[in-house]
């Protein structure tokens, strides 16, 4: 196998089949990440430090500075050293002399701390660890122990596993830093639901309920401190061995299987022995053993070592004993784990502000989780403090940021999901959910979606029917002007210009010639930051205008299929604006009409690789065919989840909040009528003074609810974006003419009062 450069090389490790005593049928396999470079966690230290150095966390030339007695250490300075950085080891005196000459030998420093302080080693080596990051300015620290990058990098072992083996049926791994066996185990439930997973403990590590003895002699596993990245919901059973036990199973590994290991594969292969036996015919099970045996030749496999700790005089099992998970335990035992309790908290990054995703807040509460808005302004949102959600104050407008504060604020069991009702922050939403192993879209799909641009792109190549469009970036004074009258010449008269990152409508014009075309692209490329304050793409679309009908088609992905929730019939105020002021659902299409329609959605959301949740996609119906203009990779705004809910009885944005946290998903409907919606906008510029006859209009028969959104006293102006809008009307009916008739009689009952300056 040929490799450019040495962490090329990581991974790619064997699978080898284990002969020992087993229930009939059963096969037994080693994974052998002791095959890396130094280790496992070569995987681990090649996932950290290229994803900080892509975030821009590590420039070139930085220091990384890490904590670790073993192959972490080695994953650090192979990789940090291959690229070019300075690497600082913090130790302990437990590390052997051959990793010591290692890490030396490969040009990093290495810093032993003396002594324990209140947490064992541990503490020790990570105040020692801080003091070096406050001396080197730059330095970056992979915190293994809360870093989600160190469960993240096994999804690659996990596809090696299903690639060489296929289906099985058992996991078994120790745990230390909570990253090889938990990131593992979570890549292959997707594939593999029915996984059982065993984790392998030490006695006298606190990772799952026991007292911590800091003198323990086992390296590899176990912890005196509970490290974010463990996820205990994922463990199905642990298992603990003492240092007598771990030692004497690692020489049999030598000499029965002729691997030749350190103590953590040799405790993983004790209690491959009980799993085997116990279970069911035909099963297949798989043990993943990190670490080789030069490192432990002064320890494991030194009888004068045994002597001098007195060694043998701790328990020795021959099976392990049953016990309940808080049994405190002296030598080999097992327990059956069940999740930890308390709600786990469903993270919102950001929200829109027209109703939905207040009401998404509620709902998750609703569900049983904790909701949580991460957002940099809390005053944006009104109605926020009647949703009961935990409100955390961050930059959201900073992927590294958002981060840096999930990694520090949460641990990862007590994270269900990452959601989010705003286009503009569903990209960080991918990051976050991708990043942290939950459900969720790929990154490239949403950015395509968000970035018309991309969007463009990849429905010309599948062949998806759209707008002729150009696509005009930033360039020098001068030559914008040529480029903008070649792209109208390209897409005809009257044409749309329109941002390729916005929402709402914003900034989106019908112009009639090109010189209103190079105006409102100047109006564009002169935007420098958005509605939530993040940097604008500076690059405008130049489109056919379509004429005809407006829908929006809201299909739902359940990773192998998109179901379609209906059709939303939309009406558009005139040009030059394009600002949705009425929707009724669903829309009443002719069947071949619909079916058209819902046929183009889905190739164009598999053009993009959309598959999980909920999208809002909207369609022109012109006479040669209806033709996609834009896809929006989340749940429709504009109340169409409520119009949803009211005329089939499906919670679209409780589906969504149970796809986001990988649930079961109910998309029949329950019940059949319609729904629609009447936006309240001014018709003139000042300030708005009330809204008057909500009472009169909320009596309408028909009339679900009037609500204002707008506060007195605010400006408003005519409704050039959604965020113009200054409340609306909610109707229910048997029929589309019933549902728009209440909406008119109610909208005729309210007055839109504006104060002129």
């Amino acid at each position: 196998m040929r490799f450019d450069q040495v962490r090329d090389a990581i991974g790619h490790t064997p699978l080898v089949r284990l002969r020992m005593p087993a229930a009939p049928a059963v096969e037994v396999y080693a994974k052998l990440e002791s095959q890396n470079l130094y280790g496992m966690k070569d995987r681990v230290a090649r996932a950290m430090i290229l994803e900080a150095r892509r975030l821009g966390v590590l420039a070139d030339g930085d220091p990384v500075v890490e904590s670790s007695s073993g192959t972490m250490a080695l994953g650090v300075a192979l990789v940090g050293r291959s690229l070019g950085h300075p690497v600082h080891i913090v130790t302990d005196p437990r590390i052997d002399r051959v990793t010591l000459a290692k890490l030396r030998a490969l040009g990093c420093e290495v810093h032993v701390v003396s002594a324990m302080t209140s947490h064992g080693w541990q503490s020790a080596r990570i105040e020692r660890l801080e003091e070096l990051l406050a001396g080197l300015p730059g330095a970056f620290w992979p915190q293994q122990y809360s870093n989600p990058d160190n469960p993240g990098a096994y999804r690659w072992l996990a596809d090696e596993l299903l690639a060489d083996l296929g289906p099985f049926d058992v996991l078994v791994g120790s745990v230390g830093s909570g990253g090889s066996l938990c990131g593992s185990s979570r890549a292959l439930r997707r594939s593999l639901p029915d996984l059982r997973v065993v984790g392998v403990d030490c006695v006298g590590s606190m990772l799952f309920g026991q007292p911590d003895q800091p003198g323990r002699l086992q390296s590899g596993l176990g912890n005196s401190l509970l490290p974010k990245n463990l996820d205990r919901r994922l463990v199905d059973e642990v298992h603990w061995l003492n240092d007598h036990e771990a030692f004497v199973a690692t020489r049999e590994l030598a000499r029965e299987q002729q691997i030749f290991a350190g103590n953590t594969s040799g405790s993983v292969y004790r209690v491959l022995h009980d799993v085997a036996r116990r279970t069911p015919p035909g099963s297949r099970v798989v043990g993943i053993f990190p670490d080789r045996g030069d490192r432990y030749a002064d320890t494991v496999y030194d009888d004068d070592y045994w002597a001098a700790t007195g060694l043998t005089a701790l328990p020795l099992a021959a099976e392990p004993a049953v016990v309940e998970p808080d049994t405190v335990v002296t030598s080999w035992s097992r327990a059956a784990l069940a999740p930890p309790a308390g709600r786990r908290r469903l993270l919102f990054v950001e929200s829109n502000t027209t109703g939905t995703g207040m009401l998404a807040l509620r709902r998750a509460a609703d569900l049983g989780f904790h909701p949580v808005l991460l957002t940099a302004d809390p005053t944006r949102y009104v109605g926020l403090g009647d949703t009961a959600a935990e409100v955390a104050v961050c930059d959201t407008g900073s992927v590294p940021a958002l981060r840096a504060f999930v990694q520090a604020g949460y641990r990862r069991d007590e994270l269900a999901g990452v959601t989010s009702t705003s286009d503009f922050f569903v990209p960080a939403v991918a990051e976050l959910a991708g990043w942290l192993g939950l459900p969720g879209n790929p990154v490239d799909a949403v950015l395509a979606c968000r970035d018309k641009g991309r969007l463009r792109a990849a429905l010309d190549a599948a062949g998806v029917r759209q707008p002729r469009h150009v696509l005009v970036e930033e360039s020098p004074a001068g030559t914008l002007a040529g480029r903008v009258a070649a792209a109208v010449d390209h897409v005809g008269l009257p044409c749309v210009v329109k941002p390729v990152d916005d929402s709402g409508s914003n900034g989106v014009r019908l112009c009639a010639t090109a010189a209103e075309a190079l105006a409102q692209a100047e109006r564009v490329l002169a935007v420098r930051h958005n509605v939530r304050g993040l940097p604008t793409a500076r690059r405008v679309l130049v489109e056919e205008y379509l004429d005809g009908p407006e829908v929006s088609v809201e299909l739902f992905g359940t990773g192998d299929a998109q179901h379609c929730l209906g059709i939303t019939d939309k009406q558009v105020d005139p040009p030059p604006h394009f600002v949705e002021r009425r929707h009724v659902f669903p829309a009443g299409l002719p069947p071949a009409v619909a079916t058209e329609v819902v046929d183009l959605v889905r190739r164009a959301l598999g053009a993009v690789g959309m598959s999980v949740g909920a999208t809002h996609s909207e369609v022109r119906l012109t006479p040669a065919g209806p033709a996609l203009i834009e896809i929006n990779p989340r749940p429709a705004g504009g109340m169409i989840p409520e119009l949803i809910r009211v005329a089939t009885g499906v919670e679209l944005l409780d589906q969504q909040l149970r796809a986001a946290t990988g649930l079961p998903v109910t998309l029949t409907p329950t019940s059949k009528g319609y729904a629609g919606i009447r936006f309240l906008t001014a018709d003139r510029t000042g300030t708005l003074a009330g809204v008057d006859g909500v009472d009169r209009a909320g009596r309408c028969p028909g009339v679900l609810r009037v609500t204002v959104t707008a506060r007195p006293g605010s400006s408003v102006r005519p409704p050039e974006n959604a965020y113009d809008r200054v409340g609306h009307v909610i109707a229910v009916g048997d029929d589309a003419g019933q549902v728009l008739a209440a909406l008119a009689e109610a909208t005729d009952r309210l007055t839109v009062r504006v104060d002129v300056p």
